[in-house]
């Protein structure tokens, strides 16, 4: 039975960079990954691009039963160091949006860096964890392709979305073996169902602002054949929501004092050409329905008032609103419990040498490269600490 003084489960971002800072302290490591490639979603990521930091990561957009959690991990891991490894590793990088790092290389020179730093680590690939047992200090990994043992377990198999990549729930079911508590996970950074909206608006892309109890979201929405999607509803989805949501569909414009305006100063205007004036054509034609070509000039400021009321307040109720499913999320949201894990070194509080990182715990964040940020710090600390 090989022995090795840190066996990390899981090949991802969190995996591969706790591999990195455990083997440059020293450590033996192996990696074992149930995929037959390491990296898979980091691969992917970012339409192929890998938006892997952002410099706006803090605690305000990370999402989970005790958000405070990233605190210590991203203090010793920092959005700015990412871009240090970046550079040196002669990334070439862009900006999509401000501090929202993008690989200009593309994520396949983010995937070579990885594996070029992970070198001195075993990469055990095809492999499934079974089971994990402890006896002393020691532990035994139970896989698919034999045991193996070690001083220290990393748990770094991520969420269960995304299942085309490959997923398993092994690191769920390691945590509770050892007493953690699984927070109830759902979709996150998805697409909704609704019927809020109609079919054929499908393919439409238009900016918006979303109300979430307090918070605002302003960005693109897509309307889809089974409700909404796009970034906006994406950042909706990893939020706590809780009551309705409030969608604005033209956020720059008081369209009810917008459609006054028109009235009084050109009334000959159908309804149906002002609203095509600041929303798209087939979108004007569904809010004004049978209305599209009555004057502006013959309808009452009742009438217009709830037309204004379609776009600029757009409520959603909690019942009318449904997740896709895990397999199109882009994360979840649960996981193990923060609660009984140090912060400071991502080491479980009920079982000494099992350590956790990335996704697999309760933290999810933000849609723009908070979630590989949270990865290579989480899995960073975790390796660093052994």
């Amino acid at each position: 039975m090989k022995q090795y003084d840190v066996i990390i489960i899981g090949a991802g971002a969190a995996g591969l960079f706790a591999g990195i800072a455990a083997s440059r302290n020293g450590r033996t490591v192996a990696i074992v990954d149930m995929g037959d490639s390491p990296a898979r979603k980091v691969a992917v990521s970012g339409g192929g691009r890998c938006n892997f930091t952002n410099t706006a990561a803090d605690v305000k957009r990370y999402f989970g039963k005790n958000p405070q959690f990233v605190r210590g991990p991203l203090a010793q891991f920092s959005p700015t160091d990412m871009l240090e490894w970046a550079k040196s590793h002669k990334l070439k990088t862009t900006q999509k949006a401000a501090g929202q790092y993008f690989c200009a290389d593309g994520a396949a020179a983010v995937v070579r860096a990885l594996m070029g730093d992970a070198a001195q680590c075993d990469m055990v690939m095809n492999t499934s964890v079974i089971d994990i047992d402890k006896h002393g200090n020691t532990f035994t990994v139970h896989t698919s392709n034999g045991d193996m043992c070690c001083g220290a377990v990393i748990v770094a198999t991520g969420g269960t979305s995304f299942a085309t990549l490959g997923v398993s729930d092994i690191g769920l079911k390691i945590a509770k073996k050892f007493g953690h508590k699984i927070v109830p996970m759902r979709p996150a950074l998805c697409a909704i169902q609704t019927n809020a909206f109609d079919a054929e608006l499908s393919g439409i892309s238009l900016p918006v602002s979303i109300r979430i109890g307090r918070e605002t979201i302003r960005d693109d929405m897509l309307f889809t054949h089974t409700g909404v999607g796009g970034p906006a509803i994406y950042r909706t989805t990893v939020r706590d929501i809780e009551r309705e949501i409030i969608i604005n569909m033209a956020p720059d414009t008081d369209v009810y004092e917008f459609l006054r305006k028109i009235k009084q100063t050109n009334g000959k205007k159908t309804i149906g050409g002002a609203i095509s004036m600041i929303l798209p054509e087939r979108v004007s034609r569904w809010i004004c329905g049978d209305k599209s070509a009555t004057r502006i000039a013959d309808m009452r400021d009742a009438e217009l008032h709830n037309i204004a009321e379609r776009i600029n307040n757009v409520v959603v109720p909690l019942s009318n609103i449904k997740y896709h499913t895990l397999a199109s999320a882009e994360v979840v949201r649960g996981g193990v419990d923060t609660a009984d894990v140090s912060s400071k070194t991502m080491e479980s509080k009920l079982c000494a040498g099992l350590y956790f990182a990335g996704e697999v715990l309760d933290i999810a964040g933000d849609l723009g490269g908070f979630n590989l940020q949270w990865a290579w710090a989480s899995g960073f600390v975790a390796g660093n600490a052994i």
